[in-house]
C-alpha cells in the first residue's frame, strides 16, 4: 500500500516512520510513504501556498494552485487508476477503526495536511474524495493526523504484526456479523460487515506480583474457558464504566447482561 502526503514542512516525517509499526510495514514491503512538498508545485519565487482569506479574519488559508498541480501530478503517474485524496481537517468526519479499515482495502491513498486557517473551499468542492478528522480538537496542521492514519492502517495489512488474529482481538476491532446487531451496520455508512465492538480486556505479564500488586488468579489457571469467560467479563465491565454507549451495538448474551447487572447494582464483577 502507498501513502501519498502532500505537505509544507516534509522535514516532518524525516523520522517518524523509521520507528514501531512504520518501519516494519516498510520492512516487509507492506507499505510505502512518499512525502511532497507543495512549495514545489508554486512557480513564484517565494514559493508562496498561503494567502489571506477573502472576506477578511485571522490566519492564512492554503491556496488552490498548488494543492491542485500536487494532486494532478500524483495522478499524472498512476494511469488510469482512481485513489481516495484525503484532506486532514477538523471539518471531516471523525476517524475510526472502520474507516482505518475502510483505508486498508485500498492500494493507494493521498493525504493533504492542512495547515492554519484551513484550505480554500475549493480544493474540498472538486479535489479531495474525503474529509477525516482524528478528533474534535484542533492541531496547527494535518501532519500528526497523517501519522496517525497511517500507522491504524498499517498495523491492518497483512504480515506487519505477525500475528494476523491480534488486531481482531484489540479495542474497536470489528466483530463478526453475528456479534454486531444489525442496526449498528446500517448506521455505519460505507463500513464493511461488522462495526466497532468492545473495549479491550485488562492485560498482565510476569512479574505476577510486583510492589504487592498481583495478576488475576484466573489467568494463572491454564483454564483456557475460565480465562476467556474472565475476558469477556472485564471487557464488558471496562466498555460500561468507559464508553457505555457501544453496549448498544453489540449483541450481549444471558452472562453477559448477568454482568451488566452486577454492575449497575454496584456488586463486584
Amino acid at each position: 500500500m502507498t501513502f501519498d502526503i502532500i505537505t509544507i514542512f516534509p522535514s516532518f516525517f524525516a523520522s517518524v516512520f523509521e520507528h514501531g509499526v512504520f518501519k516494519r510495514a516498510r520492512a516487509v514491503g507492506q507499505l510505502e510513504i512518499r512525502v511532497h512538498d507543495l512549495r514545489d508545485f508554486t512557480d513564484d519565487r517565494h514559493r508562496t501556498v498561503d494567502d489571506r482569506p477573502f472576506g477578511g479574519g485571522p490566519g492564512m488559508v492554503l491556496k488552490p494552485e498548488p494543492l491542485f498541480l500536487a494532486v494532478e501530478d500524483l495522478n499524472a503517474g498512476s494511469g488510469a487508476k482512481a485513489f481516495p485524496v484525503v484532506l486532514l481537517s477538523p471539518q471531516g468526519r471523525l476517524f475510526r477503526q472502520e474507516v482505518a479499515e475502510e483505508l486498508a482495502g485500498h492500494d493507494r491513498v493521498a493525504m493533504i495536511c492542512g495547515r492554519y486557517e484551513g484550505v480554500d473551499e475549493r480544493v474540498a468542492q472538486a479535489l479531495v474524495t474525503d474529509e477525516i478528522s482524528i478528533g474534535d480538537y484542533v492541531l496547527a496542521g494535518g501532519e500528526l493526523a497523517a501519522a496517525v492514519v497511517i500507522e491504524s492502517v498499517a498495523r491492518l495489512l497483512p504480515g506487519v504484526l505477525g500475528n494476523e488474529e491480534s488486531p481482531r482481538q484489540e479495542s474497536f476491532s470489528l466483530p463478526s456479523g453475528a456479534d454486531l446487531k444489525p442496526e449498528a451496520v446500517a448506521a455505519i455508512p460505507g463500513a464493511p460487515p461488522g462495526g466497532r465492538g468492545l473495549l479491550d480486556f485488562p492485560q498482565y505479564t510476569r512479574p505476577p506480583e510486583y510492589r504487592g500488586l498481583t495478576v488475576p488468579e484466573v489467568l494463572l489457571s491454564g483454564n483456557h474457558e475460565e480465562i476467556r469467560r474472565w475476558r469477556r467479563r472485564e471487557s464488558i465491565a471496562k466498555t460500561w464504566r468507559r464508553r457505555p454507549e457501544l453496549l448498544q451495538q453489540v449483541v450481549l448474551d444471558q452472562d453477559d447482561l448477568e454482568v451488566l447487572e452486577d454492575l449497575q447494582r454496584g456488586e463486584p464483577d
